[in-house]
């Protein structure tokens, strides 16, 4: 079966492409193997210079490459020329932090030297995502081949093109053949590269049911993942937040990516004593979004990247308003070509109700009240998920119990979520394990390799004893039945023990 590209904002075929044979696949296969064994000698200066030679490559093809986001998932012309920046900035992050971070870790311990160094495993198979096609992807890249590793890259199979595109980027960049290739493969197909030997690990972006068919194949083969899955990530609003700067980030929060994204904010709680002046300007503030033609430089939102998409988001919908939930904005997929759908805005669903423990990918916010802090922190810590949480107050004692008691990967305070390369980033619970992102993501694909070390010492040669014929008496005592130790001196005046004979 081909795999499509289409463009999201008028349905249309962009271009065809035809899955890897088993004999192809098993091609790029040998040739990563082949310099899993050769990259990891190259100098570190060496893999810096080229990574360095990645981000510029990136920031002069920035219009090109965002184009083809633009056109292949539907974000907006804006919001992807971001992301090429980002991924320079990624990359020059690593090829300036990687020596650091790479550093041998000394131990003392008894002995004479005591270390840490960190190895690189090899082959990682990268299962990525669509919603960020460039950015999700370079969040790995980087420091996977800072580190000395190969990547095999099996992206989303709607967004072929971005997935071409980086290939061609780190090969013009300089790396050696091999070192970076994307396999154009079907779902079907994974299992087989998770399987094979030449594979060392595999890190994936994606929802709950992806992660955990690679966790379980990965586990029995007995291989290190990664995984970086959904979100249901709550927004807390307190009294004492500056009221404006909340509004507007919850706005900001929840429409990222058109609302496509982990780490968008999904479940808004809202102090009851601010929660209808709050309900007010953020619906307002919604409703005053542009959703058209992500192309457009004056467009907020464009299309959800698949009509799959739009019909999963009209189902959430249709279950909160069956909860009991009123919609106070939008609620509906519009008419037309492409795959858009309305800013959406429902309060009072019951907080038992499936729909508030479940992801929803798209532009619909939940509205909630909480009577306290304490209401709060229970309310957003049920769900099964725990990527990140944003809260937003003044009061210092309020900060320290929400960034102790929050269970998240991340608790972002008077800020949205967000990622940096900086930061580890990465969840708990359902949301995955393991980190992307800063040491802790460049090291979750090494080898901590402990090396002790101890100067070897001449060993004395051993001190031999002389065991001389014992003198025996020439009239033998009448107990003398069992061996007598006699001892008698030696010439050089040196006492020395031996067996006297038993008597007849």
């Amino acid at each position: 079966m081909p795999i499509q590209s289409l463009n999201p904002a008028t349905g249309k075929l962009l271009r065809s492409f035809d899955p890897l044979m088993p004999e192809a696949l098993e091609a790029k296969l040998a040739v990563a193997a082949a310099a899993a064994k050769t990259y990891p000698h190259e100098p570190l200066e060496q893999r810096a210079f080229w990574m360095r030679r990645l981000a510029v490559l990136l920031e002069n093809d920035l219009e090109d490459l965002a184009m083809t986001m633009t056109l292949e998932m539907g974000k907006t012309l804006a919001s992807a020329r971001l992301e090429v920046q980002k991924c320079a900035g990624a990359c020059r992050y690593y090829a300036e932090n990687a020596a650091r971070i790479l550093m041998r870790e000394p131990i003392e311990t008894e002995h004479e030297q005591s270390y840490v160094r960190w190895d690189p495993l090899g082959v990682i198979l990268a299962v990525m995502p669509w919603n960020f096609p460039l950015w999700q992807v370079f969040r790995f890249l980087a420091p996977a081949l800072m580190a000395g590793n190969v990547g095999l890259l099996k992206h989303s199979s709607n967004v072929p093109q971005c997935a071409l595109a980086i290939e061609a980027l780190v090969r013009r960049a300089g790396f050696p053949r091999g070192t970076f290739q994307t396999l154009l493969i079907e779902a079907r197909q994974v299992e087989t590269v998770i399987a094979d030997n030449r594979v060392a690990a595999v890190t994936v972006t994606g929802s709950e049911a992806a992660g955990r068919a690679v966790a379980a194949q990965a586990g029995w083969l007995i291989k290190k993942t990664v995984l970086e899955l959904g979100g249901s990530d709550a927004f807390i609003v307190m009294p004492s937040a500056d009221f404006d700067t909340a509004v507007a980030n919850a706005v900001k929060a929840r429409c990222i990516n058109a609302g496509q994204s982990c780490i968008a904010a999904k479940r808004f709680l809202i102090h009851e004593e601010i929660y209808h002046q709050f309900e007010q300007a953020f619906v307002e503030l919604m409703e005053s979004l542009r959703v058209g033609d992500p192309t457009k430089p004056d467009t907020d939102l464009g299309p959800l990247a698949t009509t799959r998409i739009v019909d999963d988001l009209m189902a959430q919908v249709d279950a909160a308003k069956a909860a009991g939930g009123r919609v106070l904005s939008g609620g509906e997929r519009m008419v037309g070509e492409g795959s858009y759908f309305e800013p959406t805005v429902i309060a009072d669903v019951p907080r038992h109700a499936a729909v508030c423990r479940e992801e929803t990918f798209g532009p619909l916010a939940l509205l909630f009240r909480v009577g306290s802090i304490g209401d709060a922190i229970e309310f957003a810590n049920d769900t099964p998920f725990g990527l990140g949480a944003s809260v937003w107050t003044r009061e210092p004692a309020e900060q320290k119990r929400f960034t102790e008691e929050l269970q998240a990967g991340g608790v972002f305070v008077n800020t949205p979520v967000a990622s940096d390369p900086r930061l580890p980033f990465g969840g708990i619970k359902r949301s995955g394990y393991g980190r992307e992102l800063s040491a802790a993501g460049m090291r979750e694909f090494l080898n901590a390799k402990t090396v002790v070390v101890e100067t070897a010492k001449p060993v004395p040669p051993p001190q031999l004893t002389i065991f001389e014929e014992p003198h025996v008496p020439q009239t033998p005592a009448p107990f003398a039945e069992q061996p007598l130790l006699t001892r008698e001196v030696t010439p050089g005046g040196t006492s020395i023990y031996g067996l006297a004979r038993r008597t007849k």
